[in-house]
């Protein structure tokens, strides 16, 4: 079955243009059976790129092929799968994945197949930096990169106590250490006096808003998301856990977790995510709402960007590279800069990380359904490791 919907999704993008060349083909693989609601919109993100693409002529004067695999969100899964697109589908390069671990997974296989991958979603700094490698490279804003956004905004207000929660595997991890030590740095007063780790998708809601509570903290960083969210936010309101408490939240903005809680979606939380309904008028942003509503009849999530921009980049780097060897790939990667709904954006060579930002703001309630409200878009370039620490950090190449 998997077989067959590649080969329709490449039919479908060899339609989209009159290119008789061989088509270049890319890899994709994500977790969308697991990670439905990011990923179906991530998915329509991409098909538009594709469409775009192909429609102006494809890449180097060929149509770009996209064949496409879901990892059921297993590590193992996605590494079987990356395999079979290099070695069976003759792939030039592969692309997507959403989990953390995942992500390092591939990152991991690409370093040691010397196989270009380009990290669309995972988000853990250790992509890019502990575990990075010269193959590897990561479009979205990192926990590190994020969590120094959130930290900005939460050091204006006037907790000291703080307590957090995440879910217990890389990302989560990174996110706690990342906001401490960020919060630290411009708020030496503040103390952390408690912190929460449940199993990813294993939230129990109820017994992890009572030890949240049993610290007494003013604040609470919150990095959940998904049905552990959902959980939380409710078992929260009910047992009163946020009255009285600023919550800050990395992702929480995103319509992907804040939509699906309805009336019960919080107010007053300090979030990263995507306030589309207000960027209309964004000359960046305007055409690619545009193609997108025409396309789908639906406003983008955030995910409908990252797939669409990642595919750019891929597309980007295909056009600029000397050829379609590895190497060349990857040399195109370096430091290259594209166009996107956001304005350009530039995969720095140091560590390989991109400068896509993310919007910072409060959720709210209108007409019965969570949004983002007194939001700003904060550029991803201000909050990238420094030189200094990418050196001491990331593994010699």
């Amino acid at each position: 079955m998997a077989a067959a919907a590649a080969a329709m999704l490449g039919a479908t993008a060899l339609g989209t243009g009159a290119l008789a060349e061989e088509p270049i083909k890319v890899g994709e693989l994500n977790s969308y059976t697991r990670m439905a609601a990011f990923t179906d919109p991530y998915k329509k993100g991409w098909e538009l790129a594709l469409e775009e693409i192909n429609a102006a002529g494809g890449v180097r004067g060929r149509p770009l092929e996209v064949i496409s695999r879901d990892d059921d969100g297993k590590p193992a899964d996605a590494v079987r799968i990356a395999e079979e697109l290099v070695s069976e589908d003759e792939v030039v390069l592969l692309w997507g994945t959403f989990l953390s671990n995942i992500g390092l997974a591939v990152a991991d296989f690409a370093a040691q197949r010397e196989v270009l991958f380009v990290a669309a979603e995972p988000l853990s700094d250790a992509v890019t930096m502990e575990k990075g490698n010269p193959y590897t490279f990561r479009l979205r804003p990192s926990t590190g990169m994020q969590a120094r956004m959130l930290a900005e905004v939460a050091a204006k207000l006037p907790a000291k106590r703080w307590a957090t929660v995440a879910p217990n595997y890389a990302y989560g991890q990174d996110a706690v250490a990342k906001f401490k030590t960020a919060l630290t740095a411009l708020r030496p007063d503040v103390e952390f006096v408690g912190e929460q780790w449940p199993g990813l998708f294993k939230i129990d809601a109820a017994a992890t808003v009572r030890a949240l509570d049993a610290v007494e903290p003013e604040a609470i960083y919150n990095v959940t998301f998904g049905g552990d969210l959902a959980k939380f936010v409710r078992e929260g309101q009910l047992r009163g856990l946020f009255k009285g408490r600023d919550v800050v939240s990395l992702l929480t903005g995103e319509p992907e977790y804040l939509l699906p809680l309805g009336a019960e979606a919080p107010e007053g939380w300090i979030v990263t995510g995507y306030p589309v309904e207000d960027l209309g008028d964004d000359p960046n942003h305007k055409p690619f709402l545009e193609a997108y509503q025409a396309k789908w009849g639906e406003l983008p999530q955030l995910g409908s960007i990252v797939g669409y921009v990642t595919l750019k980049a891929v597309a980007a780097a295909i056009e600029k590279a000397e050829s379609l060897e590895t190497e060349d790939l990857v040399a195109a990667m370096e430091n290259l800069t594209f166009d996107s709904p956001v304005g350009p954006v530039t995969f720095r060579d140091i560590d390989n990380q991109a400068t896509l930002g993310a919007w910072v703001g409060r959720t709210a309630l209108k007409d019965g359904r969570g949004v983002m409200v007194d939001w700003s878009y904060a550029d991803g370039a201000d909050y990238m490791a420094s030189p200094e620490e990418v050196a001491a950090t990331r593994p010699a190449e």
